[in-house]
């Protein structure tokens, strides 16, 4: 059996972390209800995936700054919905 690559290993986890949040974004997203979203933690989660988009960028590590970019848009969105869910401009 011969060893695999970190990378690999990585692009592997990065994937499946990236596509397990999808199914509740799109949820999300398709609803438009976002009253079981805290928002304390979804300002959290999009900030440290826009900071593990950074520091991928920093150390030229592949696997970690795809991932986080994937992942920061959909975030991004939700937390946007979240924010004028909780806050509604009359």
């Amino acid at each position: 059996m011969f060893p695999m690559p970190a990378e690999v290993v990585g692009y592997a986890a990065a994937s499946l972390t990236t596509i397990s949040f999808f199914p509740q974004a799109v949820k999300t997203l398709r609803s438009g209800d976002t009253r079981s979203i805290s928002l304390g933690m979804y300002a959290l989660f999009t900030s440290g995936v826009m900071l593990w988009s950074i520091y991928g960028v920093m150390v030229a590590d592949g696997p970690v700054l795809i991932a986080n970019l994937i992942t920061l848009i959909p975030a991004a969105v939700v937390l946007q919905r979240k924010i004028t869910a909780k806050h509604p401009s009359s």
